[in-house]
């Protein structure tokens, strides 16, 4: 029985691809389960399956403990030590229990879990196989029928080929193989779901990586593809080597290559079109084989213009606006088209919309331009006058700065600062040094505050007696009124002036009449 259970678990290896580990481990779950519905315990039991004799062994734990409360999870701690002196508190001790044959619902649980876990472990290895293929061309064989709905079947598992995954018109047999695009792998209640698609883009670009060998080694490069599945498609292609044809390689001899993808396909009309990074170059090929005049483009609607023969505006647009919409899906761009008459007509529009575009795009400057412009700036004036031009210039530099700057003026706003701090020390306080320091200091700090925060030059110090300092007249912030007498008048220069002798005039009387008491006190 032993030999006879290992014997089948290989045979279940080789058809179902699951492994032997994994229907060991289901196994000795079920058991377990078995055990525990049939003896009706929840005990902590481990069931070990020897995956080369076949033979199975059932442990089951028991917590150390001074109080046993329940025998069949717990044991005494005396009790434990007589098995082994090692046990200790809370250790747990393994018991091997032989238990008799199981009965009819045992067996029926056993087998349930054996048979759910050999499915779960086939779904997730058909899951993991068909996820990894996603985007792939896949071949099936047609079983059945469900309405529209076809099922395909691929061998280990079914997949689904909707009716709008379907090209419109065709038709199925049962038996038929046929070839479809793996569009999508979803996880279910019943297994992964394996959806089928033959009307999307991917189906027509791998069937041509299919025929193509030059696209399977990347010398050619499908750039778009724009499809209407059934009616036409047009297809972009690049080559990395200009030695290489890219349309040419995909049509084939004789068109023998394009011709097998358009019988799978049902007759679906293919243009195949030269990519290129112009744009306008890219939307004149995508229109073929209409042929195009002009190409007016508007890059910031990423829109454009098309301007075609009269004779080939049918042709441009194709049946029900097919070709336009077909090269506007290949190309990314908006295409209006318009015959050459009707450009005519709407000249002015056109450079209309052209004027307006131009002023969207941010203005550039020419580096050059700017670095010219700092360079003339720059540059020295006398790099270009002769030895007698440079001289006049200088003789009237030299004479303007002299009627400038002259040194009258200058000593005419010279502001008065005395001499000297020492004036303010009085004989009385010369007993007193320090506080003669602190006051030389706090008056040149005044002063310098003062020159700082500008000194009022029409503070009025004419009216003042000749008892008092110089400093009263700075300190004291005195207005002088300006009235006009009748008849009279006087411009601010005038009274500018007159303000200033006053100044300095009253100035020069107070340093005398401090140096007169000095000599007096001197004499003292």
């Amino acid at each position: 029985m032993n030999r006879e259970l290992i014997e089948a678990l290989v045979m279940v290896e080789k058809e179902k691809g699951i492994a032997k580990d994994v229907l060991i481990e289901a196994i000795q779950s079920a058991i377990s389960s078995a055990y525990k519905k049939d003896q009706g315990k929840n005990s902590n039991l481990k069931v070990v399956l020897d995956p080369e004799t076949g033979e199975f062994h059932i442990y089951t734990y028991k917590e150390v403990v001074m109080e046993v409360e329940d025998e069949n999870t717990e044991i005494n701690l005396a009790e434990a030590k007589s098995i082994d002196p090692s046990y200790q508190l809370e250790d747990q001790v393994e018991f091997e229990i032989r238990p008799k044959e199981f009965g009819r619902i045992a067996a029926q649980t056993a087998k349930q879990i054996i048979v759910q876990r050999i499915r779960e472990a086939e779904r997730s290895l058909i899951y993991d196989e068909y996820s990894s293929r996603l985007d792939d061309l896949i071949t099936g064989t047609v079983r059945r029928f469900e309405q529209r709905t076809v099922y395909v079947d691929l061998g280990k598992t079914e997949a689904i080929l909707p009716s709008h995954e379907q090209i419109p018109g065709e038709r199925f047999e049962h038996g038929n193989r046929i070839k479809a695009y793996l569009a999508e792998v979803k996880k279910g209640s019943k297994g992964p779901q394996i959806i089928l698609s033959r009307a999307r883009n991917g189906f027509l670009k791998r069937l041509l990586e299919f025929e193509v060998p030059e696209i399977q080694e990347g010398i050619v490069e499908i750039k778009n593809v724009a499809r209407e599945p059934g009616a036409r498609s047009k297809v972009a292609v690049y080559s990395k080597f200009d030695h290489v044809d890219p349309v040419g390689a995909c049509v084939g001899a004789k068109g023998s290559r394009v011709q097998m993808i358009v019988r799978e396909l049902k007759g679906e009309k293919i243009d195949l079109i030269l990519w290129d990074e112009d744009p306008e170059r890219y939307i004149t090929r995508a229109l073929s084989p209409a042929k195009v005049s002009e190409v007016v483009l508007f890059a910031s609607k990423k829109s454009s213009i098309v301007v075609v023969p009269d004779n080939q505006l049918s042709l441009a647009i194709g049946k029900e606006g097919q070709n336009a919409r077909l090269a506007a899906r290949l190309t990314g761009w908006k295409i209006d088209i318009k015959s050459e008459t009707q450009a005519e007509e709407g000249r002015a529009e056109i450079e209309a919309l052209l004027e307006e575009e131009e002023n969207l795009k941010p203005q550039t400057y020419a580096w050059e331009d700017v670095l010219g412009g700092e360079e003339e700036v720059l540059a020295p004036v006398e790099a270009d006058l002769t030895t007698d031009e440079r001289e006049d210039v200088e003789e009237e530099e030299e004479s303007w700065a002299e009627e400038t700057f002259s040194d009258e003026e200058f000593e005419e706003e010279e502001i008065f600062v005395p001499e000297s701090t020492e004036e303010e020390v009085f004989p009385e306080e010369e007993g007193t040094n320090k506080k003669t320091k602190k006051r030389s200091k706090k008056r040149v700090k005044e002063l310098f505050d003062e020159v700082e925060e500008g000194i009022d030059l029409f503070i009025d110090t004419s009216s003042a007696p000749e008892t008092e300092q110089p400093e009263t007249a700075i300190e004291e912030d005195t207005e002088l009124v300006f009235q006009e007498d009748e008849g009279s008048g006087f411009t601010i220069g005038q009274l500018l002036s007159e303000e200033l002798k006053k100044k300095f005039s009253v100035n020069e009387d107070e340093k005398k009449k401090g140096k007169d008491r000095q000599t007096k006190r001197g004499k003292k």
